[in-house]
């Protein structure tokens, strides 16, 4: 058996350097997973859109497919849209198994991405007087804005001198807000870290609070990070094979063991 293809879901945006991230990030899974055809359909905005990418792989003869949604969190996107648009987009293709994968987080592997691109932004190591402010782009789903806290709480205690949660939209605190506060609270300098994936226009506007604000650093999105097409191919992998049941080829080919 071949390995069923990867079928990356991502939001879409009408800002082009959201559709060109994710283009760069199914590269690097490609070349970090050989052998797996893998392929990008989006939610809104930018083509090829998730039936599309369905209906011309089952035109093609493919009969299982698995679809990984290129989210941090699991809000109403991985909940209710993605569901809904593969249901809609598979009841007219009979043949075709899709398969949902997890969200991508919260995984230790994106927290690293986020020191890769602070680092890469020029943030020195000197943790204890450093404040960050962990941005993403916000849910009224309070499952994930619990995702969030969480995650700042956990990165606090390597070392930084405090970590805080902020938001673009849908929650509170601003990103702007976020940094005033670690000012206020005695940190040296603030360094923003976008929990994003790729540009648009909520990833502008945490770059707007940083600047309104006065932080030190803005870190880059998280885009194609090493970690992030780590990430990418351990979803998959843990979807595409069915444990040990596998067939061995099928193992053989996703590069698990029998």
């Amino acid at each position: 058996m071949t390995a069923p293809p990867l079928l990356l879901v991502a939001h879409g945006s009408r800002d082009p350097r959201h559709a060109a991230t994710v283009l760069a990030l199914r590269e690097e899974v490609a070349a970090a997973l050989p052998g797996v055809r893998v392929e990008v359909g989006f939610l809104d905005f930018c083509v090829p859109g998730v039936p599309q990418v369905l209906e011309r792989l089952a035109a093609e003869g493919v009969r299982d497919v698995v679809a990984l949604p290129l989210l941090l969190t699991r809000a109403f996107h991985a909940k209710a849209d993605i569901p809904a648009v593969l249901r809609a987009a598979t009841a007219c293709l009979p043949r075709l198994r899709v398969r949902q994968a997890g969200v991508l987080g919260p995984s230790p592997l994106l927290t690293a991405a986020l020191e890769r691109r602070l680092h890469e932004a020029g943030l020195t190591p000197d943790r204890g007087l450093t404040g960050v402010v962990l941005a993403s782009a916000g849910s009224s789903d309070p499952e994930a804005s619990a995702v969030i806290a969480a995650i700042a709480r956990e990165w606090r205690r390597t070392g930084w001198c405090a970590v805080r949660p902020a938001f673009a939209s849908a929650s509170l605190p601003r990103v702007a807000d976020a940094v005033r506060a670690l000012r206020a609270e005695g940190a040296r300098r603030v360094a923003v870290a976008p929990y994003v994936l790729a540009p648009g226009r909520l990833p502008d506007r945490i770059a707007r609070g940083a600047a309104e604000g006065g932080a030190d650093v803005l870190a880059d999105v998280l885009g194609a990070a090493p970690e992030v097409v780590a990430l990418v191919v351990r979803r998959y992998r843990e979807e595409g094979v069915a444990g040990a049941a596998a067939p061995e080829g099928l193992r053989a080919a996703l590069g698990r063991p029998a």
